[in-house]
């Protein structure tokens, strides 16, 4: 399942060049990953609620081309791989000719209590798995 959202570049996120900061493309992954989590049903509030977070364990980004004040971006999101405990999601920052800013692989993974560890059934909808279809509980990779 690939989703996207969009947003306009604002003055703050620009940087005394007149484009984006490479830093606030981090923020645009983020908020582009909690859409995708709204869209896909995944109950976030009541997952940390439950004592179970998602940290950022690794992202991999390429900045290709530069954002600018007012420009209208699009972040795409898709899942890419599942494991027991943690995910990567792919993502992209585009503009609206299509224009590529940035491709991101960003790994994740579930924690509760400071340690690694699986996220209870009730949370793992469709839209976290690659191809949209929960695997058996052995089968997951």
């Amino acid at each position: 399942m690939k989703y996207s959202t969009q947003l306009v570049v604002r003055t703050y996120e620009c940087d005394s060049y007149g484009h984006v900061n490479n830093a606030v493309y981090l923020n645009y992954l983020e908020f582009g990953r909690m859409e995708y989590l709204h869209q896909i049903g995944f109950d976030y509030k009541n997952l940390v609620a439950d004592g179970y977070y998602l940290y950022i364990t690794h992202i991999d980004i390429n900045y290709k081309s530069s954002a600018y004040l007012d420009d209208r971006l699009f972040i795409d999101v898709e899942p890419v791989k599942l494991n027991i405990i943690s995910g990567t999601f792919r993502q992209t920052v585009r503009k609206e000719d299509g224009t590529i800013c940035a491709t991101a692989d960003v790994t994740w993974a579930s924690v509760k209590a400071g340690r690694p560890a699986r996220i209870p059934d009730k949370y793992m909808v469709s839209g976290l798995y690659p191809d949209g279809i929960p695997k058996k509980k052995e089968t997951v990779q």
